[in-house]
């Protein structure tokens, strides 16, 4: 029917939930610690709908590299406008990849990176 969410593991609980909450800005729906696995679990949404799990775990290992390492190869947001947005996030001191043009779709897009190199790409709808 469609995705449900995306689960993602962070090594630095603080700085990733500042970053999905402050710098993209996704909403909180609920913030859980679970005492049993040391772990926080923090669901985001973009407006009403809910897209992602954020976990925190000790020491999980790190992404082996980016961005073509089996599983996921990046996660991708659409917005209205992909000069506006990576202003924005150049304002906010992200450091932003180049704007490129989709060959097959001719619509702009570019990356970033999350606080553990996980490639984010924002693509103009």
């Amino acid at each position: 029917m469609k995705i449900h969410h995306i689960a993602i593991i962070c090594s630095d609980y603080q700085v990733s939930k500042k970053f999905y909450t402050e710098i993209l800005g996704l909403n909180i729906i609920r913030e859980v610690y679970r005492e049993e696995r040391q772990s926080y679990k923090l669901d985001l949404a973009i407006g009403d709908d809910y897209v992602i799990e954020l976990f925190s775990f000790p020491n999980p290992p790190k992404r082996p590299s980016r961005p073509e390492s089996c599983g996921l190869r990046h996660l991708a947001f659409a917005v209205e406008n992909v000069e506006e947005k990576r202003t924005e996030l150049l304002q906010k001191g992200i450091d932003c990849e180049e704007i490129r043009i989709d060959e097959f779709t001719e619509k702009k897009f570019f990356f970033i990176a999350d606080p553990d190199d996980l490639p984010l790409e924002f693509y103009e709808m």
